[in-house]
């Protein structure tokens, strides 16, 4: 099976209003849904934009930003709802930090169906700048999401690097992961990049992930972003040397790829090497922890 991937590289705007907003999300989802793309990914943080809107002295401060933006969480839901019914596609609405229960707030990345059904995955570990915002919690769940395509995934960003989340969706059925992401330097790119092939590679699946990209003078989140948006794969036969599927040039708002599963099921059967049915090698008892030897 073959599906074709819309992965936002997403220069960020500021929108006068939510209808302004809603206005451009219209338009460049339609524009890849009309060239195809069946799987449309917008990145981390995109909620933020809407900060913007209500002002310099709100957007400039960040809780001021998150309070003030969760007042349009239902019109972003059946905004987004209302294009993944109407382009007959799964649309990942980049993530939108919601209030919860005690007042924090959770970094939540809501998937659509073309049915309008819905499904989020929220961030698990939280980065620095989060964690001293003091107003943000980590999320407790960890999902897949049964597709026409197969089994699908989200890693919001940093949980890119933690290996046992994807592993333990890796085991759920999962052969595409999704991940939204929000950088600020170029480290802080690398490390995702990294996180990104490391999990395509160990678990034998694509891995597809969406950026901020421009330089936002208004917001102490959205201030500097880098990245680019691509698709990896494990390296092994009939799959990239490279372990990268595709990748953006610098300056384009999308990349599009189309992604054959049939090379990662030939993979797992016949690849050059075996990382997901080799995992279980990493639980042996005399392995799990590593002795000390004095020399």
């Amino acid at each position: 099976m073959t599906v074709r991937i819309a992965l936002a590289q997403w220069p960020i705007g500021a929108p006068a209003s939510f209808e302004v907003f809603a206005e451009r999300i219209r338009r460049e989802v339609g524009g890849v849904a009309a060239q195809g793309a069946r799987i449309v990914v917008l990145p981390e943080y995109l909620a933020l934009e809407l900060a913007y809107a209500f002002g310099p002295e709100v957007c400039a401060d960040f809780a001021a930003s998150l309070a003030a933006v969760d007042g349009l969480r239902e019109a972003w839901r059946t905004l987004f709802a209302e294009l993944a019914r109407r382009h007959r596609i799964h649309l990942l609405a980049g993530t939108f930090l919601e209030r919860a229960d005690g007042g924090r707030y959770r970094n939540r990345a809501w998937l659509f169906a073309p049915d309008g059904a819905a499904g989020f995955q929220d961030k698990l570990t939280l980065t620095g700048f989060e964690k001293q915002a003091g107003i943000i919690e980590p999320g407790d769940a960890l999902r897949v999401f049964e597709t026409g395509f197969g089994r699908i995934g989200i890693a919001v960003c940093y949980d890119s690097e933690f290996p046992h989340y994807a592993r333990a969706q890796a085991e759920a059925g999962m052969r595409l992961l999704l991940v939204p992401s929000c950088t600020d330097t170029e480290a802080g790119a690398t490390r995702v990049r990294v996180g990104c092939m490391a999990r395509a590679l160990e678990n034998q699946i694509y891995v597809a992930q969406s950026v901020t990209a421009g330089v936002v003078a208004w917001s102490p989140a959205l201030d500097v972003n880098t990245g680019r948006a691509a698709v990896y794969a494990p390296a092994d036969r009939g799959l990239p040397d490279r372990g990268i599927v595709a990748e953006a040039a610098p300056g384009v708002t999308w990349l599009l790829a189309d992604l054959d599963f049939a090379p990662l099921d030939a993979v797992r059967a016949i690849g050059q090497v075996a990382g997901a049915a080799d995992w279980d090698a990493q639980q042996r008892p005399g392995v799990l922890r590593a002795a000390v030897t004095r020399l």
